[in-house]
């Protein structure tokens, strides 16, 4: 993620941020400009930009930044949609009367906005879900388990849906530990779900694509729901490792396909952080892993070198969290097929930015 300052102090302001620290100026995002803005109030729902290069000038909190404070993000003052345009893609949220649930849909929505950010960054941003029949749009749905009314997590159709008390951290280690996963966070849900979106997209509209896509992952045609039952009955197969990015990947080639496609998320995030925080790195050896940027990680030419400033990024972080009496920050191994896989994924980003290009 960039680095974000304030426009009228010029002090360091973050993502989630809704009031500058430092000067207590107002802040939003703003998706036009991929920036987080800087506003003077002329009132509630009209603020002016502070940034004199700023064409559109003028802008509004989002519906849900006024009212429930969920939301930082603004829009143009003269667009007709009170919604922003990651809260558009919301279709239903917990009763907010009940107790907590107000809490758990705002952690919901932040780590959407972080997926949603990176989805910009790499020209794959989704637009709303129009009718069942639209399978192009998305659509997200966060809801809340009642007796004898589960909520599973899943993708069907151009619709996540999110199990909303995952926003409660202890269930959500619990089940971490029940599913035996090594990685399980919101942020993770909506990147791992929303391949199952992209691979949709890529199906529909690209048939072509899907041979390539069984070499590295397999026939996605194999019945899903008698893969799932064997992976739960037999579990993994012991060497996993050396195909698979996780044990759930080992599932169908569906969960192979969205587990590597988060995966590749997890990494472009997260490296586009360092790069733009200005992070290098120098071995005290030349065989000592080394981080060096040469351009941009996002949508990199070179995605070589974007796998060794990889490997050394997470040799390194895990190390300070050994350090600090902390688990490993990164607790996977990836093995020469999932690299491969991760090629594959980097390769066809161009394909599905072109695609919603042409369908919007």
């Amino acid at each position: 993620m960039k680095v974000f300052y304030c426009q009228n102090c010029k002090h360091q302001v973050f993502f989630q941020n809704t009031v500058c620290e430092n000067c207590s100026s107002v802040l939003g995002f703003q998706l036009n400009r991929n920036t987080m803005g800087t506003f003077a109030k002329i009132d509630a729902l009209t603020w002016r930009s502070l940034d004199l290069e700023d064409q559109s000038l003028y802008y509004k909190p989002c519906y849900n930044y006024h009212t429930y404070q969920s939301c930082n993000w603004v829009i143009p003052a003269e667009q007709d949609n009170p919604y922003c345009e990651s809260c558009q893609l919301t279709h239903i949220i917990p009763d907010l009367s009940e107790p907590h649930h107000l809490t758990y849909w705002k952690q919901i929505e932040a780590a959407k906005r972080r997926f949603l950010y990176l989805t910009k960054q790499l020209d794959i941003f989704p637009r709303p879900k129009t009718n069942e029949n639209d399978h192009l749009g998305l659509q997200f749905n966060f809801l809340m388990p009642y007796d004898n009314q589960p909520v599973m997590t899943g993708h069907a159709n151009g619709v996540i849906t999110l199990n909303a008390s995952e926003a409660d951290v202890i269930i959500r280690v619990k089940t971490r530990m029940d599913m035996k996963e090594n990685y399980r966070t919101l942020l993770g849900h909506f990147r791992h779900e929303s391949g199952h979106y992209y691979f949709d997209l890529m199906k529909h509209h690209c048939p072509h694509w899907l041979e390539e896509f069984r070499h590295y992952f397999g026939d996605e045609r194999t019945d899903y729901g008698q893969a799932l039952e064997q992976y739960y009955e037999n579990g993994p197969p012991q060497n996993w490792s050396d195909f698979y990015v996780s044990r759930y990947a080992c599932a169908h080639p569906w969960e192979d396909w969205a587990e590597t496609w988060a995966h590749y998320l997890h990494m472009a995030d997260t490296l586009d952080t360092a790069f733009h925080a200005g992070l290098n790195l120098e071995g005290q050896l030349c065989i000592d892993p080394q981080i060096h940027f040469k351009e941009p990680p996002l949508l990199a030419e070179d995605f070589e070198l974007t796998i060794n400033n990889w490997f050394a990024l997470t040799y390194v972080l895990n190390a300070l969290n050994r350090s600090m009496g902390l688990d490993d920050g990164y607790p996977f191994v990836l093995s020469t097929s999932v690299l491969d896989k991760l090629r594959f994924i980097h390769r066809g980003l161009l394909h599905i930015h072109t695609l919603l290009l042409a369908k919007h």
